[in-house]
């Protein structure tokens, strides 16, 4: 079951970018970076085949390695910025409505600002060329007030590696790029597993930092 839907998601992207050339890549990299679940993989990767052989990826537009570099990073920067506006707009509101039920506070939140204070450059920069965390890397940047310019420079310079890679290396496979896609599923799973035991992790050292608490409390 979800390897036709992936299929078929990969090959409605194709088609997007066959028939749409530049605006199909700017639009796919803006929906991928704004948080929406488009593999950037897919699209940079058959990108390089349709710039190595329009006719066999059925496109009628002339791409070249350049243009289809260009339009990948501007869609990236545009998603990027929809979602740090996202994370440094909604923050304060939404942690001053719901904040308590999760624990959260004014105190936690300068927390986390400190943490993204003295680690967030490096998590924006090295962020854009990890497969899952690329894409949401913008909302806690975004909330946690990261100078628009900072980030902005750090999410083109990370995020050139992996366009560029990526647009290569779909140029060199040609109609095989889809072997290399099938590689990143896998990576993708593994980041995903990642973060959920890291998630479980913090839930239970949480409960049972609680514990002694209760008890001395009681």
């Amino acid at each position: 079951m979800l390897a036709s839907i992936s299929e078929t998601l990969v090959n409605e992207m194709s088609r997007v970018i066959a028939d749409a050339g530049l605006v199909g890549i700017v639009a796919l990299m803006t929906l991928d970076t704004a948080c929406i679940p488009i593999p950037s993989e897919v699209v940079l990767l058959f990108a390089g085949f349709a710039v190595a052989d329009p006719a066999q990826a059925g496109t009628h537009h002339h791409l070249t390695f350049a243009g289809v570099v260009a339009a990948s990073l501007l869609g990236t920067m545009l998603g990027s910025w929809i979602a740090y506006a996202v994370g440094r707009a909604g923050r304060l509101e939404l942690f001053e409505r719901h904040g308590e039920r999760f624990h959260v506070g004014p105190t936690q939140i300068a927390s986390a600002d400190r943490w993204f204070a003295r680690y967030g450059s490096w998590a924006v920069l090295f962020g854009r060329v990890i497969p899952v965390v690329r894409a949401f890397i913008s909302l806690p940047a975004g909330a946690a007030r990261m100078p628009l310019g900072r980030f902005s420079l750090l999410s083109f310079i990370g995020a050139i590696p992996w366009v560029v890679g990526l647009i290569l290396a779909g140029e060199a496979l040609g109609h095989n790029w889809k072997t290399a896609r099938r590689g990143f599923e896998y990576v993708d799973y593994a980041i995903l597993a990642l973060i959920v035991l890291g998630i479980a992790y913090l839930i239970v050292r949480r409960r049972r930092s609680r514990r002694p608490a209760a008890d001395a409390a009681g």
